[in-house]
């Protein structure tokens, strides 16, 4: 705004001085003004020519750049897919070429490829090749064609040279019409002798196709050139010279195929025209896209323009002289305009503004400075001086404090910029601001920042408290421990306590979150009553949360406040007049006794927790040592455990599945052992929930199921293999995927394997898992309901998804054939699965009494110890192959 007035100011002088020059001197100026006009088109036309070249450089850089992205992008695609082929057949371990060609000529082989390449429309597909160079499988067709590639260059080149593992090539296409860019990669034994080739091949025409989606305009080109310079793709399209190589000529031409991006302007081997070239080498092939365009058609648009800017030049120095004429009459004008523009824009703005003078009299003062304090305007006027209009606002009620003081601490440091917030009586928050003039004086600002500062605040609170509940967040939480923790050195010892809400995940999962977020919101409010004004409850983000006890080390005081956090929490929450129960898991940290380290407390903190967790819920435990070494334990179990598959240390058991009626062996049930070089056996209760948890399950089940088909391929008549599948291998989308392959790799006959699922994996998201289930219908496996009735909705599941068998859990089996048993429960599922033709198995049979009232209960199958425990794959062979002697 000072700046407005100050030119102003400049334009009166001005217009001053203009009225007492000579004529002579507004002509001579008119002369140079046509001058510097046309100096300034002519340079405005260069300038625009070189933003014409530039841009079309850019346009042209842009270009190559995101086709070089894309090709990136679909070659990697198209290596990751020949890379997991070739895993896929080195990983069989096969030793020679003649192996390597009987057993990668089949039909089983010819399915996998076919359904790894499904995802592009290429040429040739995915197509093998042997050590001669023979076609023996491909993805487009079975059986093969007759083909060979041994007169082909990059054949030999893999053939011959171990270090090779990829070769690109262009070369007359031979299972289809027209040329292809060939993709081969070399299949090595365990010794890396050559035992074939794995190749793909594009079409030149699919890259044209997709260059000319790229719309660059007239006189422009995009192709492909391998790096050795022959042309494999170009839109327009030329067939002469296709397979030409362009790699030659001037440095700056050679450079195209030498550098890894290149922009330059040079002529055309082709046409002969000057044109700007972009060329960029692919990141993982040796290919290098190359676009360009005539400097004709860049400048074209330029053309155009300088025509434009030369009639304007032209034009505007004929009207000067008419301006000339004028301008003394505009000039007044003008300056009558512009002082109301001023004046306009100053009483319309949103603060309020004075300006005042080296010897503190007012220059400038606005219509919202009198009203934003309800002033006088024949008081607050030019030429009042700084104490006059402060002693006036004292005087109307807007300032408090002394006059004086105020006034002097102002003009004390006029040279100095200013800046603080006052409060008026009625609530509103106004920022003054003063700044120092060029000349003396000083500009002052008040601005209505009530809404911008409130709005800051609940900025600064939403960063450092829970949304949902209005706790301290973890943010906040941490700050306040970390002044606890300076504060020990006091004397002052405090206790941290996690608090974990037990089962949230099945009141979320079960019930909505709509119930959930009121859960935890009750949750809150209870810890807000348990705890003094010095203490701090946070909410650390899901269903836990944390409260910091100041000012005490006594376990027995921290003990009366974990249980009595507990009663409070154990009252069960009411939502819609549905009671929810809850309960929680606390565990304890003590500062200084447990550590003076925020983050070694927070973590014992944690360990108490989860040891309270692991040891029945319900309660709380403070911190002990031992809780450190039993989180090294775990997670030294866990690094055990990502090498054990690695190393061959799981092998599978087989527990049998015994016709309860005819008591002869039906099935068996694979289950994981794993035999740990230096703890020995390690119980499946200790590492399947760290696998679980780690996702390591994925891998291992996947094993497993490989295993146990191929095991089960060998045994005797039509006796099936139940596998189980976890959570985690379910959640993967893929599973079908790797059954139908497991099958294809041991040629078990699909109804021969059996699926065992838990109602975990439909809890979450059991449309899709039903979808799941569905595929591996149609595969012809059979499926299976595992732990039945320990879980939730079993009954809407049954009724959803027709499952083969219902396997009934061990709780229900072991006080069978007892007073007050679970027969009736039993009694209730097999009824059930009957009605529905299902079958059903009961787990954990170990008595003579259990069988016989599973038997006359109409139960289908029985596993357990009373006929076998899990056993080995050669102990189980010789208890299939007497039994298939006996009958």
């Amino acid at each position: 705004m000072g700046t407005s007035i100050r030119w102003s100011a400049r334009m009166r002088a001005l217009l001053r001085r203009w009225r007492g020059a000579p004529l002579t001197w507004l002509i001579a100026g008119g002369f140079v003004l046509m001058a510097a006009m046309a100096i300034g088109t002519a340079l405005t036309v260069d300038r625009f020519r070189q933003n014409a070249i530039e841009s079309g450089r850019d346009s042209l850089e842009s270009a190559v750049r995101l086709l070089a992205r894309h090709f990136d992008r679909e070659f990697e695609d198209f290596a990751v897919l020949q890379k997991s082929i070739i895993s896929e057949l080195e990983s069989h371990g096969i030793e020679s070429a003649d192996v390597f060609r009987s057993e990668m000529g089949t039909l089983a082989v010819h399915e996998v490829l076919r359904a790894r390449a499904s995802g592009w429309s290429d040429v040739a597909g995915a197509n093998l090749f042997d050590a001669k160079g023979v076609l023996i499988n491909s993805s487009r067709r079975w059986p093969v064609a007759d083909v060979s590639v041994a007169d082909r260059g990059y054949f030999n080149r893999l053939k011959n040279d171990p270090a090779s593992q990829e070769e690109v090539e262009v070369v007359p296409g031979r299972l289809g019409s027209g040329p292809a860019i060939v993709f081969a990669r070399r299949v090595s034994g365990p010794h890396g002798e050559f035992l074939g080739l794995v190749s793909r091949a594009i079409a030149p025409d699919q890259l044209e196709s997709f260059f000319a989606s790229s719309g660059l305009g007239e006189e422009s080109s995009i192709a492909m050139h391998h790096q050795n310079g022959q042309l494999l793709a170009r839109v327009p399209h030329v067939d002469a010279m296709i397979g030409q190589n362009f790699r030659n000529g001037t440095p700056e031409q050679m450079a195209v195929f030498e550098r890894t991006f290149v922009t330059t302007q040079l002529a055309s081997p082709i046409d002969g025209k000057d044109r700007i070239v972009a060329a960029r080498l692919l990141t993982g092939e040796p290919l290098v896209v190359v676009a360009t365009r005539s400097l004709d058609a860049t400048l074209a648009t330029w053309h155009t323009q300088t025509k434009f800017f030369v009639a304007v030049a032209v034009l505007s120095i004929g009207l000067l002289v008419l301006t000339l004429y004028f301008i003394f009459r505009q000039m007044t004008r003008r300056l009558a305009v512009e002082k109301h523009q001023l004046d306009t824009a100053m009483n319309t703005m949103t603060q309020g503004l004075l300006m005042f003078d080296q010897d503190e009299r007012l220059i400038v003062c606005n219509r919202r400075y009198i009203e934003m304090y309800g002033l006088s305007a024949d008081v607050v006027k030019p030429g009042a001086y700084f104490r006059q209009v402060i002693q006036h606002r004292h005087d109307t009620g807007s300032f408090h404090g002394d006059v004086d003081s105020y006034c002097d601490g102002i003009l004390g440091n006029a040279g100095q910029t200013q800046s603080t917030i006052v409060e008026t009586s009625d609530g509103r928050l106004i920022e003054i601001k003063n700044q120092p003039g060029a000349a003396g004086g000083w500009l002052a600002t008040h601005d209505d920042v009530t809404e911008r500062i409130r709005a800051d605040e609940r900025i600064a609170h939403m960063a450092h408290y829970d949304a949902l509940t209005d706790l301290p967040n973890r943010v906040l939480m941490r700050g306040h421990l970390e002044r606890r923790v300076a504060e020990l050195a006091q004397g002052k010892p405090f206790a941290i306590l996690y608090i974990d809400v037990d089962e949230f995940k099945g009141v979320n999962d079960s019930l909505g979150h709509e119930v959930g977020d009121e859960l935890l919101r009750q949750v809150a409010n209870r810890l807000r009553a348990c705890i003094s004004g010095n203490d701090m409850v946070a909410r650390l983000g899901g269903d836990e949360f944390a409260i910091v006890k100041a000012g005490t080390r006594d376990v027995a005081e921290l003990t009366a406040l974990a249980e009595q956090i507990l009663k409070a929490l154990r009252a069960p929450v009411n939502y819609n007049g549905q009671e929810i129960p809850t309960d929680a898991s606390i565990g304890i940290a003590i500062a200084p006794d447990h550590g003076d380290n925020l983050d070694d407390l927070l973590k014992r903190a944690d360990l108490a927790m989860y040891a309270a967790k692991s040891e029945g819920r319900r309660t709380f435990r403070v911190f002990a040592p031992a809780y450190d070494a039993k989180a090294r334990l775990r997670r030294q179990l866990e690094f055990d455990l990502r090498q054990a598959l690695a190393r061959g240390e799981f092998e599978v058991h087989y527990q049998p599945l015994v016709d309860l009626a005819a008591n002869v062996v039906t099935g068996c049930e694979a289950l994981l052992r794993w035999h740990h070089p230096e703890r020995g056996m390690v119980s499946p209760a200790d590492f399947i929930p760290v696998a679980e948890e780690t996702g390591l399950i994925g891998e291992i089940g996947e094993w497993v199921l490989r295993q146990a088909c191929t095991e089960a391929a060998s045994w005797p008549g039509d006796i099936h293999i139940a596998v189980n599948v976890s959570p985690v291998q379910f959640r993967s989308r893929t599973l079908a995927l790797k059954v139908a392959a497991a099958l294809a790799e041991s040629g078990l006959a699909p109804g021969r394997l059996e699926l065992e699922i838990t109602e975990t994996v439909l809890i979450r998201d059991d449309q899709e898992a039903l979808t799941i289930l569905q595929q591996l219908r149609e595969l012809g496996v059979r499926i299976a309901l595992d732990d039945f009735g320990t879980g939730y909705s079993s009954l809407s599941y049954l009724h959803r998804f027709p499952f083969e068998k219902i396997k009934i859990d061990r709780s229900f089996i072991c006080d069978i054939g007892q007073s007050e048993d679970s027969s009736p429960i039993v009694q209730a599922v097999v009824h059930m699965a009957a009605a529905r033709h299902m079958a059903t198995t009961a787990e954990g049979v170990e008595t003579e009494a259990q069988r016989a009232v599973l038997l006359q209960l109409g139960c289908s199958q029985m596993q357990g110890w009373l006929f076998s425990p899990a056993v080995p794959a050669a102990k189980l062979k010789q208890l299939l192959s007497a039994q298939a002697a006996a009958a």
